[in-house]
């Protein structure tokens, strides 16, 4: 796609998190003349209203493409080396364009965590990406950037330290201060009705090793009660995007030829202190998730203010253990609420390192931890207020 007009197209540039992303890209790229992108969405009207609030370039260009409209969704892959899209819930609205994109060579990045369409697209598309040069990477948002590339960033220091990859990695969310945006809600809302339709969909969604077609590793930690955790000195309760982060983090491990070995066990929880508060907290976390996807979920394109975006963040703790009982640790921070501050910039930047830094990934389906590793740490660390430290 060396021809193409433009290196991004951020498609759902007029919802919530498509103009956050927009916004990115202007206000961080702004001086950046090799960087040509353009805003994508549904109506002309809606994209120069966004392209002015946000501080655009008055030439910014906008592209009016349609989830309904196969037409429209061709023209813009055709004319971009890559497509940024938030328009979810994918297995509703995202298909068409995945398609086009992989017809047209066209890499492809969106903020999935929905897994059970991620494996459907992988199953249907994976050879013809591979044909056509399009790079589709899935989950380039909090789920699951910072939880595969912790992983990956505490598995380093376990190499350093015990001379190999740790079998064992506890992934655990320390604090993290942001709401669930309506985008989520509404991709788990789908999944929950698509599983409804279709039983035999349930299999895929239990599944810990659902997007590693042809390999099932050992038996993981189902990590849905909460329960004491000696060595952390901690209550530990279930974490909402474990479903989809762990289902990652395995598929990340088979995408890289397995260095954390195929014995290798993962799993993701909220740590909620010491004690009977501890014990209190993790129950009352539990009683939250299941608010959390109900009738008083946010709506799609609802979200926060940029006053609460600011103030969020989040605080993870990778734990790497060895065989023989010993630990080396390490911490994953951001400095915005998970869901669309972090989320955007998240996504942004694994556009621009899979452009400029990793042009030498092959053609296909990827994570972004896996087809960018140390290059996306870099970059996160550098532009999107990302930390990645060992901890003793």
């Amino acid at each position: 796609m060396s021809s193409a007009k433009f290196d991004i197209v951020v498609y759902g540039a007029t919802g919530f998190t498509g103009q956050l992303v927009a916004e990115y890209l202007a206000a961080h790229y702004k001086n950046d003349k090799q960087l040509k992108w353009a805003m994508a969405g549904r109506s002309l009207d809606k994209l120069k209203s966004v392209r002015d609030a946000i501080g655009a370039p008055a030439d910014t260009p906008l592209i009016v493409a349609d989830a309904s409209d196969a037409a429209s969704l061709k023209a813009m892959a055709e004319q971009t080396r890559s497509v940024i899209t938030t328009v979810g819930p994918y297995q509703l609205y995202g298909e068409a364009l995945l398609a086009a994109c992989v017809a047209a060579g066209t890499d492809y990045f969106d903020l999935c965590g929905e897994p059970i369409w991620m494996r459907q697209m992988i199953d249907k598309y994976e050879a013809a990406a591979k044909a056509s040069g399009a790079r589709i990477v899935f989950s380039c948002g909090f789920d699951s950037v910072p939880f595969e590339l912790g992983t990956f960033f505490v598995q380093e220091e376990a190499r350093r330290v015990f001379g190999a990859p740790a079998p064992r990695v506890k992934g655990r969310v320390r604090d993290m201060r942001g709401t669930l945006s309506g985008g989520t809600a509404a991709s788990a809302k789908a999944t929950f009705d698509a599983v409804a339709k279709d039983i035999s969909l349930v299999a895929i969604l239990n599944d810990p090793f659902a997007l590693t077609p042809g390999f099932t590793g050992p038996k993981q930690p189902r990590g849905n009660k909460p329960l004491i955790e000696e060595d952390l000195n901690s209550w530990a309760a279930p974490f909402m995007m474990a479903l989809i982060n762990t289902r990652n983090v395995h598929r990340s491990n088979m995408l890289m030829g397995f260095p954390y070995g195929q014995d290798f066990v993962y799993d993701e929880m909220v740590l909620t202190g010491p004690g009977e508060k501890g014990e209190a907290n993790a129950k009352r976390v539990m009683a939250a998730n299941a608010e959390k996807t109900g009738p008083s979920a946010p709506k799609p394109g609802e979200g926060p203010s940029k006053e609460e975006r600011e103030n969020g963040l989040f605080n993870l703790l990778y734990v790497a253990i060895a065989p023989d009982g010993r630990m080396v640790r390490a911490g994953v921070t951001g400095d915005r609420d998970p869901g669309y501050g972090s989320t955007s910039k998240m996504i942004s930047e694994c556009a621009v390192c899979l452009l400029r830094d990793a042009t030498d990934v092959a053609s296909g389906f990827w994570t972004p931890g896996a087809a960018m590793q140390h290059r996306l740490i870099r970059r996160l660390q550098e532009h999107a207020g990302l930390r990645f430290e060992v901890e003793s």
